[in-house]
């Protein structure tokens, strides 16, 4: 299937063409192996498992480990809301630990945990993040300022998506808010401030930081692009939230013909509920869970074409 594409200018941006990071290449190489840009999201919810599981420790492991084995042929990454596993108690996170371990060593494992805190503390974070759950990737929180997020940054196997815009309602509260452009008389929203100054980083060049952009922010999506040049971009709201992948596809990969150094376009979706919802009434769960994987994977597979 495909999808008519608009023919839109791009502003200028100065942000450098990004390096391939081993993250990166972790990302292509998984893209290219199931041929879609999928990330399957991990929030369990004790409320929605199948009746089949049960709502302690066991049965926890039991669901996300269905969960990976019946998604794997379509998943380019996996994302673990850490919220999720910390709802369960020490034993939920002693599961969030052993989720590695159920995913393939040549897919990504993205912890969305969305840290982000003075520099003592966000190395307290690195610590648990990638040694003791293994992320290959996390989300990060900038508004202390970039520089407080640099204990995430020195382990360089790792990578870091930074919050631009999200896409929850509530979002243009404080990331629509209007400030002085650096070195310009106009003013900018402070979304785009974020997004300008990740791509400006060295560690940006260095293909290390990325953006979590939500699909939900509608048009916000090419503003971003044409601020934040190559960066990757991960992309949550698709789903049961209601974003528009159509303008994802449009608005939100980086141009054709740009260079070679962003896998998918710089694009990874973010697919949670829309492929877990519906399982705690499915006589097979994994069939079902394996069916909408597959559908998603088939959608996003015009993002990696």
């Amino acid at each position: 299937m495909g999808f008519a594409r608009s023919v839109r200018p791009r502003s200028r941006c100065f942000a450098k063409p990004v390096v391939m990071h081993q993250y990166l290449r972790l990302i292509e190489s998984a893209s290219q192996r199931v041929g879609t840009t999928l990330c399957v999201g991990i929030d369990p919810v004790p409320e929605s498992l199948p009746q089949q599981f049960s709502r302690d420790l066991a049965g926890l492991a039991a669901w996300v480990r269905l969960l990976v084995e019946s998604t794997r042929d379509h998943a380019a990454a996996y994302k673990i809301n850490l919220a999720y596993f910390e709802a369960y108690g020490a034993d939920g996170v002693r599961v969030a630990e052993q989720v590695r371990a159920f995913i393939p060593s040549d897919t990504a494992l993205i912890v969305d945990a969305k840290r982000g805190d003075i520099g003592a503390t966000v190395a307290a974070h690195a610590t648990a993040l990638y040694q003791h759950l293994g992320a290959d990737a996390v989300t990060a929180n900038p508004y202390l300022g970039l520089d407080a997020l640099l204990p995430l940054l020195e382990d360089t196997t790792r990578f870091v998506y930074v919050l631009a815009r999200t896409s929850n309602a509530d979002a243009g509260e404080f990331q629509d808010l209007r400030v002085a452009a650096s070195g310009a008389a106009q003013e900018e929203a402070l979304y785009l401030r974020v997004a300008a100054s990740v791509a400006a980083r060295p560690e940006a060049a260095e293909g290390r930081l990325g953006l979590v952009v939500g699909a939900s922010a509608g048009g916000h999506l090419a503003l971003i692009r044409a601020r934040a040049g190559e960066l990757p971009f991960l992309i949550p709201g698709v789903g049961a939230q209601g974003g528009d992948l159509l303008a994802v596809a449009q608005d939100g990969g980086v141009m054709r013909g740009a260079a070679a150094s962003s896998p998918a376009r710089g694009l990874l979706v973010n697919i949670g509920r829309g492929i877990t919802g519906g399982a705690e009434a499915a006589r097979d769960p994994g069939a079902h869970l394996a069916e909408r994987a597959a559908e998603w994977g088939g959608r996003l597979a015009i993002l990696n074409s």
